[in-house]
């Protein structure tokens, strides 16, 4: 009932309602402003952004990666990510998580099994009904044309979601192409077969149709974004999770790690768009990203695996780690059928790990570019601290 009232808002905000139809406009120029921050954004050596900038109706991938062609391990691995949110990696049976992704990717499934089979974790094939890819459609073939770009971006999403719940079950859903729309429709379609909780590692600064964001019943999370401060779509929506990127590293005692906020993630105010009523925060009258964050600075980075185009083992990085992250716990906590989007992170008590530091930008007020304590922009609540806030 709370979704249906923020995205009925949310419509008559806009001067549309129902679905299709339900246009977020972006403001002009927002995505010249974005590829600015974006070029602005330094990365460590050797890192580099995978998707080109987008044309005007697409949306772009969010991956960051460094091939340094020894293939071997680099970066945080399903243990490490386990240990540092305090997850239970023996839950999460029956669910399943979806991936957005555009283009195809030919060697999915084959870099998936050797990923799982490097670090221990269970099986995850089609003969176990554990992986599935399907088109936008829904079918199993025949799938999209293949791009170097988005199966990389298919292979972090893939990899994050199985370190985090290995018994979680895969939908991977390739879009036709890197059109907003398209994309959108893929969403539809991974919802329509199922998915718990489905993960979008990309952003777009133009118009979009955001009925496809609404799927009652099922987490759609988002990644906010590499370009520092400064919203998105379909992160920016009141209907989605938005995933904020940190630095994670290791620290002795205590929790065994830090995080502060990475200086790349996005985070920002949509002053069109209806705030949801679980947020409180007083300096942005409308949806105020972030809710939730997770790794994603390329300085620590997480270990993933992918032969189209690259060497093997490689590093990745980018909030496109955050999203597919945080989707898996969803379906580790299994709860997402009971979730109206992030709501649930808002609550009293909840169980996140404050992230108190570090900054993506300049801002008024402060809170929406800089981590403290409590709610802020690019760490939103905080970081996942088991399953308690999902």
């Amino acid at each position: 009932m709370l979704r249906a009232a923020i995205v009925s808002a949310f419509a008559l905000l806009l001067g549309g309602c129902g679905a299709p139809g339900v246009a977020y406009r972006a403001p002009a120029q927002a995505g010249d402003a974005a590829a600015a921050r974006a070029a602005s954004v330094a990365l460590p050596a050797g890192m580099q952004r995978v998707c080109p900038p987008a044309f005007p109706a697409a949306a772009r991938c969010l991956a960051i990666v460094r091939d340094d062609g020894s293939n071997v391990p680099k970066g945080y691995g399903p243990a490490d990510l386990q240990s540092a949110y305090a997850l239970p990696a023996s839950q999460g049976a029956g669910q399943t998580i979806a991936v957005i992704e555009a283009y195809d990717d030919p060697h999915g499934g084959s870099d998936l099994r050797f990923y799982r089979a490097t670090y221990g974790l269970p099986a995850c094939t089609h003969a176990k009904n554990c992986f599935r890819k399907v088109n936008q459609a829904g079918n199993p073939g025949p799938y999209p044309v293949p791009s170097k770009a988005w199966a990389l971006e298919e292979s972090l999403d893939v990899d994050m979601v199985s370190a985090a719940c290995p018994n979680c079950n895969i939908l991977v859903v390739e879009a036709n192409n890197d059109a907003q729309t398209n994309l959108g429709e893929a969403v539809a379609t991974a919802a329509r077969l199922g998915a718990n909780a489905i993960s979008n590692s990309y952003v777009s600064y133009n118009t979009l149709d955001a009925s496809y964001y609404d799927q009652p019943g099922v987490v759609i999370t988002a990644a906010a974004g590499d370009a520092g401060y400064g919203a998105g779509v379909p992160a920016g929506l009141p209907t989605v999770v938005a995933v904020g990127g940190t630095t994670l590293t290791r620290t002795s005692g205590g929790r065994g790690w830090a995080e502060t906020a990475w200086k790349g993630t996005g985070s920002g105010c949509e002053p069109a768009l209806q705030k949801p009523a679980w947020q409180h925060d007083a300096g942005c009258p409308g949806r105020t990203m972030n809710d939730v964050a997770a790794v994603g600075d390329p300085e620590t980075p997480v270990a993933i695996y992918d032969t189209y185009g690259y060497s093997g083992f490689i590093e990745g990085a980018g909030t496109s780690a955050s999203a597919p992250l945080v989707a898996a716990i969803y379906g580790l906590a299994g709860n997402a059928s009971s979730q109206d989007a992030a709501q649930s992170l808002y609550a009293p008590g909840a169980a996140l790990n404050d992230v108190t530091s570090g900054s993506n930008g300049t801002c008024r007020p402060a809170y929406l570019c800089n981590a403290r304590k409590g709610y802020d922009g690019p760490s939103g609540n905080g970081t996942p601290n088991g399953m308690g806030a999902f």
